[in-house]
């Protein structure tokens, strides 16, 4: 029984607690220390759960279902030898408890022994006429081993014997998609769904699976059917909105996602997805009054950050872009995305020095894409850093080998620093590479671009 402050069954707790501040010791049956420790160990209250234990096999040194709590808080402390050893003591008394070989499986499980576990946890189901929770974590042992098929078939198990455990069809559908097996999860959730139509949580799962094969029609008709079960269900108008946005239907999208706003508290996707509608309906003023409210919402969302300052950027206002990225950059210094987005703004600002920087903590943060390295070369060469260049070249040659654009650029930093031999190697190479971008001596060097050298080997290749 879990204990609730709001009914009458809670009068063991209060007792118990009370006893813990007066230091007057009470008696308690087994079954309320269970019920006690049992309330304690699901609110995570470790220490007044190990109290009650202690206290509880005082009272009642024999029960067997205290002496297994008592193997609960050992696991979770990864006191493996211990709860062991108590388990063994156990098994001498009552072999037929199948919440001995539970525990047993949960120790086998947190030594990564999974096949172990399992094996244990089958036998525990010759033992008990309640299976759903052992069909559950037997499902979630091989879910562990990446054994998705008996994983899905466990769950299954779970499900026929429990029609409204959410958790284990949520599990189904999980081992379904990571098996692509899209349209067999259509076929299993419209079986379901026949024997148990409103059944909101299942029209979603079968929305969502019309979704991925981009079924729209289909998509919005299980949504709807969820909605008809639980007109409250803020997931299904949510879903309903994303779909209703690729159909470009934003009017609609938007309708959607502003009843999630009525039904519970503003969530920053919602406030984000109205934001995006209201722009692509070229309502501005509105667009940013939602990507506002969405920083405000939630500071750490980034994808809100970055659509403020989008929005900007879009529209040419490079200062308010920047002042809205270095805001977010302030509340995560580590957002790759910020930072590309920085060094793009500070570019067009000609504020070339910041740029660089920005390009220079993106690769810092192990964005190796290969225009970031040549975007940071290029600012480097601009501000006429040249050996600073080149080590930044070669270092992305690393990453990308035999590259013209990289070549083309090595060849005009090494010409430029006076290294002709070292610039014609790489000119050479560039030319063998890709003669096309042969443009970027003349954009990037155009003093290069006259030396005779250069003008001869150009000449020969085009």
């Amino acid at each position: 029984m879990e204990f609730s402050h709001n009914d009458n069954n809670n009068l063991p707790l209060t007792k118990f607690e009370s006893m813990l501040k007066t230091n007057h010791v009470l008696f308690f049956d087994s079954e309320e220390f269970e019920n006690i420790i049992h309330h304690y160990l699901n609110q995570g209250k470790i220490a007044l759960a190990k109290k009650a234990i202690k206290l509880g096999l005082g009272q009642h040194p024999t029960s067997v279902n205290l002496r297994l709590f008592k193997v609960e808080v050992y696991v979770f402390e990864d006191k493996i030898e211990e709860a062991d050893a108590l388990l063994n003591e156990l098994y001498n008394i009552d072999s037929t408890n199948e919440e001995i070989y539970i525990q047993k499986a949960n120790i086998f499980s947190k030594q990564d022994n999974h096949e172990k576990a399992i094996e244990v946890l089958k036998k525990a189901l010759t033992l008990t006429d309640d299976t759903v929770d052992l069909y559950s974590l037997i499902g979630m042992e091989y879910l562990f081993l990446d054994e998705y098929e008996n994983a899905k078939k466990y769950f299954m198990k779970c499900l026929e014997a429990d029609i409204d455990d959410y958790s284990a069809l949520y599990n189904i559908i999980y081992c379904f998609e990571f098996l692509n097996q899209y349209e067999d999860a259509i076929s299993y959730l419209n079986l379901f769904l026949d024997k148990n139509p409103y059944c909101e949580v299942a029209w979603l799962q079968l929305g969502k699976q019309y979704l991925m094969l981009e079924d729209y029609d289909k998509a919005l008709a299980a949504f709807d059917f969820a909605i008809i079960s639980d007109d409250t269900f803020v997931g299904a108008y949510l879903e309903r909105g994303k779909v209703l946005e690729k159909l470009k239907r934003y009017e609609e999208a938007i309708e959607n996602y502003s009843v999630t706003l009525k039904l519970d508290d503003p969530t920053s996707f919602a406030l984000l997805r109205i934001g995006h509608c209201h722009e692509r309906l070229k309502n501005n003023e509105l667009a940013l009054q939602y990507f506002d409210r969405t920083v405000h919402e939630d500071p750490l969302l980034d994808k809100g950050w970055i659509a403020i300052t989008k929005y900007y950027k879009k529209r040419h206002n490079f200062q308010k872009a920047l002042y809205y990225i270095n805001k977010a950059i302030n509340i995560d210094s580590e957002n790759v995305q910020y930072w590309k987005l920085y060094s793009q703004i500070n570019q067009r600002l000609n504020l070339f020095e910041e740029a660089e920087r920005g390009f220079k903590k993106t690769l810092e943060l192990g964005n190796y894409e290969l225009n970031t390295w040549l975007s940071r070369a290029d600012l480097l060469v601009k501000l006429g850093e040249l050996e600073g260049a080149i080590f930044n070249l070669e270092q992305a040659q690393d990453f990308y080998p035999e590259n013209a654009e990289i070549e083309y650029r090595l060849a005009g930093a090494h010409f430029s620093l006076n290294q002709n031999n070292k610039g014609l190697f790489y000119l050479k190479n560039a030319l063998k590479l890709n003669e096309d971008f042969s443009f970027i001596l003349d954009e990037l060097f155009p003093d290069v671009i006259n030396k005779i050298a250069v003008k001869k080997l150009l000449k020969a290749n085009l």
